[in-house]
C-alpha cells in the first residue's frame, strides 16, 4: 500500500525534486500550490493559499507526512514589501498546517519543516546544531520562523526541523545562477573567497527526508553535508568541473553593486556564509553518499 506525502509549497526546485523522489519509491504525492489544481504524471497538485483552511486540509487525514517547503524566496533586494512577504509567508504556513493538523482524526506521523542555515549568520567558525545563532533580518526569520513550528506540539505526530544548506543539483537551485557567471568567465572567488558554503548534494537531501520519514528523529537538524568548503574552494572546483581555466575575482564593492543593480539580489546572499556540519544526522547513524565536491555531473 502507497504512503501518502504532503509537500506544501513544493511546485520549486526541492520540493519538484522530493516529489519525483518519493513517487519513484512508491509514495502518493500532493503539492499543496498557489496554482491551479491538477495532476501531472503521478503527482497530485491542490490548491491553497497557504494561510487559510480550506478544502486542502482533508489532504492531511491519514497521510504518512507533511513536508513543507513554503516560504518567498530570499534571492530579492530586502525591501521593506519583500522583507514582510518572506517572514508572513513562512509563519502563516506553519500555523495554517498546525492548525489543520489540529483537526485531524488521523493527523500525519510526522511533520517535517524546511529551514536555513542561515540563522547562524555570517560566521567562519564551526556550528553544529547547539551553536550560537547570528544577527540580522536573515537570522530573525529563521528564529521566528523555528519558533512558530516548535509552538505547538500534536501528540501522534513527530517534528523534525531541517536547517537546510546550500543543496547542488541539475537544473536550478542554488548552483545555476553560480554556473552562468562560470560560463562567461566570471568563475574567481567572490568577495574574500573566505566565506564556507555549507553544501548538500541534492540526492543525500532527499536522503535525509526520507531517513526523517522512517526513524525516530525529531527537533532540530543540520540538513548539510559534512565537508564544508571555502567561497574560493567551490568556485574553484566548479570552473575545474565546466573546463574553465583562471577567472578574475570579484571585489566586494563590485559585487554589491552588481547585486543591486543587475541580480535585484540581497548581496549579502554572495558575501556571507557558514561553517555548518550535520552532528545530529551522523550520530543518527545517516550515511552521505556524496561527500567530496564533485560538480562535473551536476553542470
Amino acid at each position: 500500500m502507497s504512503r501518502k506525502v504532503i509537500l506544501p509549497g513544493g511546485s520549486g526546485f526541492l520540493g519538484q525534486a522530493l516529489a519525483k523522489d518519493l513517487v519513484s519509491r512508491d509514495y502518493k504525492v500532493t503539492v499543496l500550490t498557489r496554482g491551479e489544481g491538477r495532476t501531472e504524471g503521478d503527482i497530485r497538485y491542490v490548491r491553497w493559499d497557504g494561510r487559510n483552511l480550506d478544502d486542502w486540509v482533508t489532504e492531511l487525514e491519514g497521510a504518512e507526512a507533511i513536508v513543507n517547503f513554503t516560504g518567498r524566496s530570499v534571492n530579492c533586494l530586502y525591501t521593506r514589501k519583500n522583507r514582510e512577504e518572506i517572514m508572513n509567508s513562512r509563519l502563516d504556513s506553519v500555523r495554517a498546517l498546525h492548525h489543520a493538523l489540529r483537526q485531524c482524526q488521523q493527523p500525519p506521523k510526522v511533520f517535517i519543516q524546511a529551514g536555513s542555515l542561515a540563522i547562524f549568520g555570517d560566521t567562519r567558525e564551526e556550528c553544529d546544531e547547539e551553536a550560537p545563532h547570528g544577527e540580522g533580518f536573515s537570522v530573525e526569520v529563521c528564529q521566528r520562523w523555528e519558533e512558530a513550528f516548535f509552538a505547538e506540539n500534536h501528540p501522534q505526530t513527530r517534528q523534525v526541523l531541517l536547517r537546510i544548506g546550500f543543496v547542488l543539483g541539475r537544473d536550478g537551485g542554488a548552483l545555476e545562477p553560480l554556473s552562468k557567471l562560470a560560463r562567461y568567465g566570471l568563475g574567481g572567488k567572490i568577495g574574500s573567497g573566505e566565506q564556507y558554503i555549507s553544501w548538500i548534494h541534492l540526492e543525500d537531501l532527499n536522503a535525509m527526508i526520507r531517513y526523517a520519514l522512517d526513524h525516530p528523529l525529531e527537533g532540530i537538524y543540520n540538513a548539510t553535508g559534512p565537508a564544508p568548503v571555502t567561497n574560493e574552494s567551490f568556485m574553484a572546483a566548479l570552473r575545474k568541473a565546466m573546463g574553465k581555466g583562471w577567472a578574475p575575482p570579484a571585489p566586494a564593492p563590485l559585487v554589491r553593486l552588481g547585486a543591486v543593480l543587475v541580480m535585484r539580489a540581497d548581496p549579502g546572499l554572495a558575501l556571507t556564509g557558514r561553517n555548518c556540519i550535520p552532528k545530529r544526522f551522523q550520530e543518527a547513524g545517516f550515511h552521505f553518499r556524496h561527500t567530496d565536491l564533485t560538480l562535473r555531473e551536476l553542470v
